[in-house]
C-alpha cells in the first residue's frame, strides 16, 4: 500500500524498560541496527499494525507491554534511490510512519526473534534511550530524531514516577 505521494505507512516500535533502556536490534544477515518497524496492512490501524509488529519482531504480545503514547501524524523520511524498488508500480519514495513508545512489562526471555520463516533481526540488546541516533543509518536519523524528541517526555515521566536516573531519557 503506497499513499499518492509515494510514501508506504509504516510504524515504528520503541520499546522501554523501566531503567529508560530501549530495545536495539540487528537487521537479519546485516550490519545495521534498527527500532523494530514495519507496514501497516490497508485494513489495520496504526496500533493494530503496531502489535502485530511487535509480535512478529520481537515475538511479545500485548500483555508484556504498555503503550505510553505515539506521534501525531506522520513522520516520513525517503529511501535512497539505490533501495528503490525500480519495478514497483506505484513507486516506493519512502516511509510514513506512526511511532510508539512502549513500556516492557515482560521478561526478557520471551523476547523471540525466530517466530517467522524470515526473521527481521538476529541479535538484540538494551541501550540508553538516545544512542540510536548516532548509530542508525544516516536516512533514518531524522525521522528517529523527531520520534525520540516527541516521546522523551513520556519516558521522562515513566522515570520520574519509578525514582530512576540511569539510561535517563533527557539526557539528549
Amino acid at each position: 500500500m503506497i499513499d499518492p505521494d509515494g510514501y508506504r505507512p509504516n510504524v515504528g516500535i520503541i520499546l522501554m524498560r523501566d531503567d529508560g533502556h530501549v530495545f536495539w536490534a540487528r537487521r537479519a544477515f546485516r550490519d545495521g541496527w534498527q527500532f523494530p518497524q514495519g507496514g501497516m496492512r490497508s485494513d489495520e490501524t496504526p496500533l493494530e499494525a503496531m502489535y502485530r509488529e511487535l509480535y512478529e519482531e520481537t515475538g511479545l504480545r500485548p500483555e508484556h507491554v504498555e503503550v505510553l503514547g505515539a506521534t501525531p501524524g506522520w513522520l516520513r523520511y525517503k529511501l535512497p534511490k539505490r533501495y528503490r524498488r525500480r519495478n514497483d508500480k506505484p513507486p516506493c519514495v519512502g516511509q510514513k510512519q506512526v511511532w510508539f513508545l512502549l513500556r516492557f512489562l515482560g521478561d526478557e526471555s520471551q523476547v523471540r526473534l525466530d517466530l517467522t520463516d524470515t526473521p527481521e533481526f538476529d541479535l538484540w540488546r538494551w541501550v540508553d534511550f538516545w544512542y540510536p541516533l548516532s548509530h542508525v543509518v544516516s536516512f533514518k536519523r531524522a525521522v528517529y530524531e523527531r520520534a525520540l524528541r516527541h516521546l522523551a517526555p513520556l519516558a521522562e515521566r515513566l522515570l520520574a514516577g519509578n525514582g530512576t536516573t540511569a539510561g535517563a531519557a533527557s539526557s539528549g
